[in-house]
């Protein structure tokens, strides 16, 4: 009978504790479109459509490697089209990052150029151990 006490009582020590984690995945993609005309981003196998002068934040992504690709609208009257910088590519995210990928563009004797940045809120010193974000 003492047995069962104990473990019961552990049994119900070990639900409170586990509980007491929290379950919310914080890591966020921001979509910042500067850019003259809408971008579309495609991220985890979903098409993001974001307007000129709008952002679209995607929450709650699990932990891992993904890889985006941009494609982009043109004014009128383009002659020819190119893009520079974190247009696409992969992104690493671990327990709490947050990303910003800020699009802007520039419309220069028929040529439209979008380009794009992208900063994260990841330590990339490379220095020590981050006991909160391993």
């Amino acid at each position: 009978m003492k047995k069962i006490v104990f473990a019961t009582g552990i049994s119900i020590i070990l639900v409170l504790f586990l509980s007491g984690c929290s379950s919310k995945i914080d890591n966020k993609i921001t979509f910042q479109n500067y850019a003259s005309n809408s971008i579309y981003v495609n991220f985890r196998a979903t098409l993001i459509t974001v307007e000129a002068g709008k952002s679209v934040e995607v929450t709650e992504i699990p932990r891992g490697e993904y890889s985006y690709e941009t494609t982009y609208e043109v004014p009128a009257g383009t002659i020819s089209a190119k893009a520079e910088g974190e247009v696409s590519g992969n992104v690493n995210l671990k327990a709490g990052t947050k990303i910003l990928i800020v699009y802007s563009s520039t419309f220069l004797e028929g040529t439209y150029t979008l380009g794009a940045t992208l900063t994260s809120s990841d330590d990339l010193s490379g220095g020590g151990s981050d006991p909160v974000s391993p």
